[in-house]
């Protein structure tokens, strides 16, 4: 590894790990000329988390968890919401809503916009929670007016809790639900088709809009939030937030101090910490905020515990009201072998010597308890698909490698098989794929992103073969379905497997027919999807399925270097060719001035890598050296100009995402009155004038979220000093090895990285699939 100093370039001497001396300067390996450029000196305080909504609490977790293993802050862009009674904490160029502009996401769009999604996904939920209130005469207290399975349920939630009675009591009754099944699975019901995705709503009426308009500002809400929240609560939004206004939570940005505020100005006294009004949506805010980090479910303790740091003086009250209304869900999940144990001791009629190990009780949403739990049933039903009467054997006899004969025979056996390796073994489902099509078998891939997919269908020879996973959902790649609705295929290859989340994961199951087999690839090591759920990690972890643990090495300096980082080591590594270059910097004014050194002039010099094929990569959004700075600076280097279309000019490299977790690289080619036209990787896109400010981004620099399952002929990863707290191992091998030819590294957590590398693990999610997985494999052993 190659540490770039005021000197000639030493080869081999140093590593990542190395604080370099200061003043030290990139010299031209590569070339640290003093090019001038729009370094940003701005301090922007809160580096990292200014983008994370509050409510980490929950998990009394690190703001920098939102950028590191969740997608709080790395699936998408910010959306620009207003928030109530202060600023939306964005950064963005001056210009950034001029021409573009107006509201992310206009009523009656032919598409959802980021926000109009999170909202369509919370109007349901909200609509039930409505009916419930209106069929009441007046709040529950605590359940009490509850009858039927419901009032069984919290009553039983509280005797566990409380220790009146002990874990196994959950499994008296029928539990559709939880995470631990008594009695087998009952067979999954006949696949269906899926059903397509509901229409945008309607634009609300001006009245209603008037009404909220209304009814924000005695409250001192901005205005701008009466379009989303007439949208949302319907028409009588108006009536809704003066009776219960701490529904403001539901929209997008709005945080739980704002409403707050907002309800004190609207009920004055009458606005208490305790109101079940404010428990309930704070309980679902919390669950919100979880799953931008990841998380399916939480633990009911933990959202007792975040309740409590907000002011609710009986947060367990809190939690079995929210139950009771049907805001969360409540599932639980007993210690392995509880249930004999509880057996034998009622027979023996004795007191217990020691007490009985407590169930765990998760809360969750309903979106996400449905999505793993169909998840779950999904893949049983493939566990044992695939037709067995092809004979692979020649196909395997005749793969590319040892590994790819391995999963070529995997395949064969097997209608849902694990397959896990780096970059290197991408050849092998490649390999996979071209046999099976060699058979006859209607066979395609599926990557995460477009990169992705040219990088298959070059491994394949074969353009056909390759697809991205969101274009096969949505139709407009692939075979199309049959007069089922299934996808017409035989063999389907996932490649970038960890950045799958619970719901795609859900909707790609659906879509199989019986018979399909299934193969699951990726890399474990880097980070995980950017929607809620693992299901890759949770695939591997509860042994669903056969697992291909590819034996290809990434070749090369870079493949050396991020193979040691996966296992816990930072290694020296050597870099003849200056493929692993170290540039120290002091401070993070330094790290962007010789950040664009390094895209404009130096890599383009010394490695022959041009700016355009060069991706910076650094830990956040915000900060001095954020996504945000960094794309500014960038900009006035590489391509100036005004921004006159919503803060972008044509040229300029931007990332449009048309789905939370979709970062789409793309180049601005022009604008007009239907919208911006960018270039996606030879794909035209017209992006209309009123989403623009909520979906596209500038991107030369990216969140390594946002790069996971792309590469580039060469990277510069960014680490200045106020990065350190967002590095884990996960953040550092994925940035790594984004890079093909070439690496930067621009250095100032001095020894934060090599500690990263070597203590800090991806950030762990609770989710309930890995427990319905075992579940369902210990019905079908009975």
């Amino acid at each position: 590894m190659e540490e770039a100093g005021s000197g000639d370039a030493k080869v081999g001497e140093g590593t990542a790990t190395g604080g370099a001396p200061d003043g030290a300067a990139a010299d031209d390996a590569p070339d640290g000329s003093d090019a001038e450029e729009g370094g940003s000196g701005e301090a922007r305080n809160g580096a990292a988390a200014d983008d994370v909504p509050d409510g980490s609490g929950a998990e009394g977790a690190d703001p920098s968890d939102a950028r590191d293993g969740a997608a709080a802050d790395e699936g998408a862009p910010d959306d620009g919401d207003a928030r109530v009674g202060g600023s939306s904490g964005g950064d963005e160029p001056p210009g950034a809503a001029a021409d573009a502009g107006g509201q992310g996401g206009a009523e009656g769009a032919p598409e959802l916009s980021e926000a109009e999604a999170e909202l369509a996904a919370q109007r349901e939920l909200l609509e039930r929670i409505e009916k419930r209130k209106a069929e009441k005469d007046g709040p529950i207290d605590a359940g009490g007016k509850l009858s039927g399975t419901a009032a069984d349920l919290l009553a039983a939630v509280r005797a566990v809790e409380s220790g009146q009675k002990p874990a196994t009591a959950f499994y008296d009754s029928p539990a559709p639900t939880s995470a631990r099944r008594t009695t087998p699975a009952p067979e999954p019901v006949q696949r269906r088709a899926p059903e397509p995705a509901p229409a945008p709503r309607p634009a609300a009426p001006p009245e209603a809009v008037d009404a909220v308009a209304a009814v924000l500002s005695t409250g001192g809400a901005p205005a701008a939030l009466a379009g989303p929240a007439a949208s949302l609560l319907g028409e009588r939004a108006g009536e809704i937030l003066r009776e219960d206004p701490w529904q403001l939570l539901a929209l997008p940005g709005v945080g739980p101090d704002q409403a707050d505020g907002f309800a004190r100005a609207l009920l004055g006294a009458a606005a208490g910490p305790d109101d079940e009004r404010r428990t309930a949506a704070l309980t679902g805010w919390l669950l919100e905020q979880a799953a931008l980090r990841g998380h399916t479910a939480l633990d009911a303790g933990q959202v007792r515990t975040a309740l409590g740091g907000r002011g609710v003086t009986d947060p367990a009250a809190a939690v079995q009201h929210a139950v009771a209304e049907g805001v969360v869900l409540v599932f639980q999940d007993a210690p392995e072998g509880a249930g004999e144990a509880q057996e034998e001791e009622e027979e023996a009629q004795e007191e217990p010597e020691a007490p009985v190990a407590p169930v765990e009780v998760l809360l969750g949403l309903d979106r996400y308890a449905l999505a793993e739990e169909s998840l779950a049933d999904g893949l049983a039903r493939l566990v044992n698909g695939g037709d067995k009467d092809a004979d692979w054997s020649q196909a395997a006899s005749a793969a590319p490698s040892p590994s790819a004969a391995e999963l070529i025979r995997a395949a064969a056996a097997h209608g849902l098989v694990a397959h896990t390796g780096g970059e290197a073994a991408r050849a092998e489902p490649a390999a996979l794929i071209a046999a099976a099509r060699g058979l006859g078998l209607r066979a395609l891939g599926a990557a995460h992103s477009v990169d992705g997919r040219g990088r298959l269908a070059r491994d394949t020879g074969d353009p056909e073969t390759a697809v991205t996973l969101a274009g096969l959902l949505a139709g407009t790649e692939g075979p199309g379905r049959d007069e089922e609705g299934a996808l017409a295929l035989d063999l389907l290859v996932v490649l970038d497997a960890p950045q799958l989340d619970v719901e795609t994961g859900a909707m790609l199951v659906e879509c199989l027919a019986d018979g399909t087999r299934l193969v699951l690839s990726g890399d474990p090591g880097v980070l995980g999807s950017a929607g809620a759920g693992q299901v890759f990690a949770d695939v591997l972890a509860a042994r669903a399925c056969p697992r291909v643990v590819s034996r290809t090495p990434d070749a090369g300096p870079i493949g050396e270097l991020v193979s040691g980082i996966g296992v816990g080591e930072l290694n020296q590594v050597e870099a003849p060719g200056k493929e692993v270059v170290i540039v120290p910097v002091r401070d993070p004014g330094e790290a962007v001035h010789r950040t664009v050194q390094l895209v404009a002039d130096s890599v383009p010099r010394a490695i022959g890598v041009p700016s355009a094929d060069t991706q910076v990569i650094t830990v956040g959004h915000g900060g001095p050296a954020g996504t945000r700075a960094l794309n500014e600076a960038l900009k006035q280097r590489l391509n100036p100009g005004p921004g006159r279309f919503g803060g972008f000019d044509p040229g300029d490299r931007v990332a449009h995402v048309p789905a939370p977790g979709r970062a789409v690289p793309g180049v601005v080619v022009s604008a007009d009155a239907e919208g911006l036209h960018l270039d996606c990787a030879g794909t035209p896109v017209v992006v209309p004038q009123e989403r623009v400010a909520g979906s596209v981004r500038h991107a030369w620099a990216l969140s390594a979220h946002q790069a996971a399952g792309m590469r580039w002929p060469a990277t510069v990863v960014v680490l200045p000093g106020d990065a350190a707290r967002g590095l884990s191992r996960a953040w550092v091998y994925t940035a790594f090895g984004r890079g093909e030819r070439h690496l930067s590294v621009v250095h100032g957590v001095d020894q934060a990285l090599p500690r990263a590398v070597a203590e800090v693990p991806a950030q762990e999610r609770t989710t309930r699939l890995r427990a319905l997985l075992e579940a369902s494999q210990e019905s079908q052993e009975q």
